[in-house]
């Protein structure tokens, strides 16, 4: 650890290596903490922790999930699957040498606060326990690692085989078998195509109506017609536009025998998938509502119908987890961290997040973006507001979040487009800021 780093990374996933990578053009001293044997993170195929599975894809085309520093091949598909993601995150630490930074095999259990607002990291590693003390802490070890199980719980006692998808890995788990599929996120509708193909027959529970979006419309990829409207219109307007389009180009839901969205277009993260509706118009997957107990194997579902099935997947999300901080630093919950901008925690100076968020779009754009702003502010060449201010910019957003998309994490939602553009205009204000604050600081000490 030569320099001694001012700042340790958790984690070595895309939110990582973009944070090493800007605090390295910041020159800022690093080091990064990752448990597994390999960077990448969840993209890593196999590897301990990951839930990518054999035939995972982007569900984000390659314009729109794409470093800006670090483009994907333009002679790639415009979804490209979780081997050349995992390859393309190696490149880009190879690209910027970021290997050196990163301790793999380094488990982080305790994150604790110094006087002097310093920062001492707790890991164990393969050589045994290993500690560093920093001026800042950036926690980008993602939120896709701890399954969440169904809530509420089905009622009764099963002998069907029960999986998360945490723990699916491909078709041939599902072969021959009698498989329900329940979520309707990208995950699940992944798995029930899969299913589709390999399985005796493929059931889809689904408790909510979702936005079920091809990957390609009007012969492009799907979320850059979003992106061209959202430089141009509010998201009501965008949700009009869209809503209007996929009706009138694929169906609404119920065309193809799924629930009713409660919620409207860009209310909740969009749901991909080219194969779903192929598989659905050709009778390969049949519709169920939720789940509502289970009897031997037999599952019974909210409206009263009754299917026995060998295995249920269930594709219900993951917690967010903090296990090595403090509580203290976590009132709301992990889910329900207040963060300015979703970065920056305001009552813990030098404990910043890249990654718990939850975008409408990718996630790659928005945490290299976030990280900038993190290595611009340990390089002094951003100043956050009051601690005041940024309470009050939190609240104003939650109140936002909460009225577009409810109780569902309203504190980690964001839309792709807007936060981009505000991230790039909060590092422009900050800058301001910083150069306000020198100013009154250098006028101080001519006055002395």
């Amino acid at each position: 650890m030569d320099p001694q780093p001012s700042v340790a990374v958790i984690g070595a996933g895309a939110a990582g290596l973009a944070t090493l990578k800007a605090l390295a053009d910041a020159g800022v001293p690093a080091v990064c903490f990752e448990a597994g044997d390999q960077v990448g993170g969840l993209w890593v195929y196999g590897a301990t922790g990951s839930p990518a599975y054999r035939t995972l894809h982007l569900n984000t085309s390659r314009t729109r999930t794409e470093f800006a520093d670090h483009p994907m091949p333009v002679d790639w598909p415009d979804y490209p699957d979780h081997a050349r993601i995992a390859g393309w995150l190696t490149s880009y630490a190879d690209r910027f040498g970021l290997h050196a930074a990163i301790r793999l095999r380094h488990t982080v259990d305790r994150v604790v606060p110094e006087p002097g607002d310093r920062w001492t990291v707790h890991a164990d590693g393969p050589d045994g326990p290993v500690r560093v003390t920093v001026d800042a802490v950036v926690v980008a070890n993602g939120h896709n690692r701890v399954p969440k199980p169904p809530q509420p719980e089905p009622t009764g006692s099963g002998t069907v085989r029960q999986i998360h998808s945490h723990a699916y890995r491909g078709p041939e788990q599902l072969a021959g078998r009698r498989v329900l599929v329940v979520g309707g996120g990208n995950s699940a509708m992944d798995i029930a195509v899969d299913a589709s193909y390999a399985a005796e027959r493929t059931l889809l529970s689904l408790r909510r109506g979702v936005w079920v979006v091809p990957k390609h419309l009007l012969g492009r990829p799907s979320d850059t017609l979003n992106g061209a409207l959202a430089r141009r219109l509010p998201w009501r307007m965008r949700q009009r536009i869209s809503q209007t389009l996929l009706t009138a180009t694929v169906g609404a839901p119920a065309r193809h025998g799924l629930p009713a969205p409660a919620h409207g277009f860009l209310q909740d993260h969009p749901t991909l998938s080219d194969g779903l509706l192929s598989r659905l118009a050709h009778g390969e997957i049949e519709v169920r509502p939720g789940v509502a107990g289970f009897d031997g194997d037999r599952v019974t579902f909210t409206d009263g119908r009754a299917d026995t099935v060998d295995l249920v997947v269930w594709c219900t999300g993951y917690r967010v987890e903090l296990p090595f901080l403090d509580p203290a630093l976590l009132a709301d919950g992990a889910e329900g961290l207040p963060l300015y901008r979703h970065i920056f925690h305001p009552d813990a100076p030098g404990l910043a997040f890249v990654g718990l968020m939850q975008s409408t779009g990718a996630a790659f754009p928005l945490v290299e973006a976030q990280a900038k702003l993190v290595a611009a502010h340990r390089a002094g060449r951003y100043a956050l507001p009051d601690r005041q201010r940024q309470h009050a910019d939190i609240r104003a957003e939650l109140r936002a979040a909460t009225a577009r998309w409810g109780q569902r994490r309203p504190a980690m939602r964001v839309d792709f487009d807007t936060y981009l553009a505000q991230l790039r205009r909060e590092l422009t204000v900050g800058a301001r800021r910083a150069q306000r604050a020198g100013s009154a600081t250098r006028a101080d000490g001519g006055d002395r």
